[in-house]
């Protein structure tokens, strides 16, 4: 308990006053009933206004789809799995011992799941501002990576099937494998007979951005 408490102070700037909720946010399925679900539906709203609120302010001139996309890309899975290893969050996962054989600790969507439901935690106790500051120091300057909003592979790549009169690109799962609590998804992309890839994800939709951002590759 003690050392959790310590991790969170370094994490948040001080001890949380009661570390059961943050005992919960680190807790997956496969361990308790009483997991990171409902706080990571509570973080996710929290992180998604926050970044959106950033954004607002940083990019005055930038259209409403610029921004869009700009929020996309910073709250994903895997940008919040990015952040969790940051942080050191594995260390303090609790899993079920079938989890862990299945690698569930470097899991992007188990990590990034449990770093939503940290903000949870931490937007009940302390509040919007508190979990402000925390969002604006963990992100730090992912949020102002590239002058130009970046270009969701899917977007691209069905953009560019049109700018060549071809069909629009079309996902098909090829296999699915893993427990349910860490699936492998591998999905393929086709544009008509032109051209196709595949790649694997731990979601269907991480899967399909890898596949499109390979055949993108692909037709150069």
């Amino acid at each position: 308990m003690s050392d959790l408490g310590d991790w969170l102070a370094g994490v948040f700037g001080r001890r949380p006053r009661d570390l059961a909720p943050y005992e919960r946010a680190l807790t997956h399925g496969s361990q308790a009933k009483a997991n990171y679900e409902r706080l990571e539906f509570l973080g996710d709203r929290v992180l998604g206004l926050i970044v959106a609120e950033w954004l607002y302010e940083l990019f005055a001139t930038d259209p409403e789809g610029s921004l869009s996309k700009r929020l996309n890309a910073l709250v994903t899975g895997p940008v919040c799995a990015e952040v969790a290893r940051e942080l050191g969050v594995r260390a303090h996962l609790k899993l079920g011992k079938q989890a862990r054989d299945d690698g569930a600790s470097d899991s992007d969507n188990v990590l990034g799941d449990v770093m939503e439901a940290l903000i949870g935690a931490w937007y009940q106790e302390a509040g919007l501002d508190a979990a402000r500051a925390f969002v604006r120091g963990a992100w730090g300057d992912r949020v102002q990576a590239g002058a130009k909003a970046p270009q969701h592979p899917k977007s691209a790549l069905q953009e560019w099937a049109a700018a060549h009169n071809r069909k629009p690109p079309e996902y098909t799962i090829v296999e699915r494998t893993g427990p349910g609590h860490a699936p492998k998804f591998t999905m393929l992309v086709s544009i008509g007979k032109l051209a196709e890839a595949t790649a694997t994800g731990s979601s269907k939709q991480e899967a399909e951005t890898a596949a499109a951002k390979a055949l993108l590759e692909k037709l150069g």
